[in-house]
């Protein structure tokens, strides 16, 4: 991975600091009903506060497609940073002009300010050269911790980095080294896990990884389509029967790559879908005409777990059934236990993301124990995928 500069080389007393961070937050009634976003910001808003800069925060919230809307402001959010930093946090009506610069003339070293919504105005998601220049004349460096926005080439996420000196906040850091650990320069045998509904979402994901990884365990609805393809029966299952043909050229690639590829031996059936219906364990080749696969089976998730027991990285992308739906929960929580408890025990790093995976691993109660948690959804999946994103680059040039 590309070097980049991180705050430990910035000289940060008495400079305003643009900081772009996602407060991309869930709300209801305009509470915000969880902070974990808030709270990974927080050492990057603090080291920067202690140092004698005046933390100026940018960020975007909602859809509003450059138009100013109520529902879309980020004021409701102070309070909520308030609770978590314990302390103040001043707020500005607009994030460009008169308004905010007058704002961060009020500041002292060490204050926090949030300015409005960047995606109040067109040119952020354009990233239109003149609006990243307006918000660059309001700071003398840029810091981006907002890795989750960072595949996005937006004005207040790319085009910013160009124009002041750029750092990377402490969770771009650490999740840029998170993931050069996992799949730049990792401890082998590595191992993926990748679920979900369907391969069409991930294809650019698996033809990636075969090349990255020794074992990739394929789970969830989207192993249903490389049965099919192997000719196993699937019944009423989620399956892409279309793309058949496409899963056969997965499988044909990672065999050249001497990737191993693991899918189901067994799986938890069910004759509808929904919590606590009827089920039973089948051998993949009995599942009947009228079953759904809802969930892998004890064979299966015992093979995994020995395979985990023997590799030195995990990267998972994706629960293994539908987790949502007890007992179909089954199979993701087993193995997640198993991969938390050779991580705490230091013989596994394992690093997993998207939001589903993040969900499942909190349910499993696992998610705290895995070395690295990323909460970056889109941005996670197109680093899988072997993508530049467009964030992390401006860091780099």
């Amino acid at each position: 991975m590309p070097s980049f500069k991180t705050l430990d080389s910035a000289d940060l007393d008495g400079k305003r600091v643009l900081l772009r961070v996602d407060l991309n937050v869930p709300t209801e009634n305009g509470v915000v009903t969880d902070k974990t976003r808030i709270e990974r910001v927080l050492p990057t808003i603090e080291d920067i506060s202690k140092k004698g800069g005046k933390v100026i925060l940018l960020a975007h919230f909602g859809r509003p497609k450059g138009e100013r809307k109520e529902e879309d402001s980020l004021k409701p959010i102070v309070s909520a940073i308030e609770e978590t930093a314990k302390r103040k946090i001043a707020f500005a009506d607009d994030c460009v002009g008169d308004v905010a610069g007058a704002a961060i003339a009020q500041m002292k070293n060490g204050d926090i300010l949030l300015l409005e919504n960047t995606r109040f105005h067109k040119g952020e998601e354009r990233n239109d050269p003149a609006f990243a220049a307006e918000l660059a004349e309001l700071g003398d460096i840029y810091v981006n911790d907002a890795f989750s926005a960072a595949h996005r080439a937006h004005a207040s996420t790319e085009g910013l980095a160009h124009l002041l000196p750029a750092y990377a906040g402490r969770t771009m850091q650490a999740e840029l080294q998170a993931l050069s650990e996992a799949l730049e320069h990792p401890a082998r045998p590595v191992i993926a896990i990748v679920g979900g509904a369907k391969i069409s979402t991930k294809l650019d994901l698996l033809g990636n990884l075969i090349r990255k990884v020794d074992i990739l365990v394929i789970g969830g609805g989207m192993a249903n389509t490389f049965l099919a393809a192997e000719g196993k029966p699937v019944g009423k299952s989620l399956c892409e029967h279309e793309l058949l043909e496409k899963a056969r050229a997965i499988l044909a690639d990672a065999q050249s790559s001497n990737c191993e590829i693991v899918l189901p031996i067994d799986a938890t059936v069910a004759q509808k879908f929904e919590a606590h219906a009827p089920s039973h364990i089948v051998a993949i080749e009995h599942v009947g005409e009228s079953d759904m696969i809802l969930d892998v089976g004890p064979k299966s998730i015992a093979h995994i777990e020995s395979l985990l027991a023997k590799a030195k990285t995990l990267v998972w992308n994706g629960p293994l059934g539908a987790f949502e739906l007890p007992p179909f929960d089954e199979g993701t929580n087993a193995v997640a236990q198993t991969a938390a408890r050779l991580t705490v025990e230091g013989k596994l790093l394992s690093v997993a993301g998207g939001g589903d995976t993040v969900a499942a691993l909190n349910q499993a109660h696992a998610a705290q124990e895995f070395s690295y948690l990323s909460t970056a959804g889109g941005a996670f999946l197109e680093w899988l995928e072997g993508k530049e994103l467009p964030g992390v680059a401006a860091l780099t040039k």
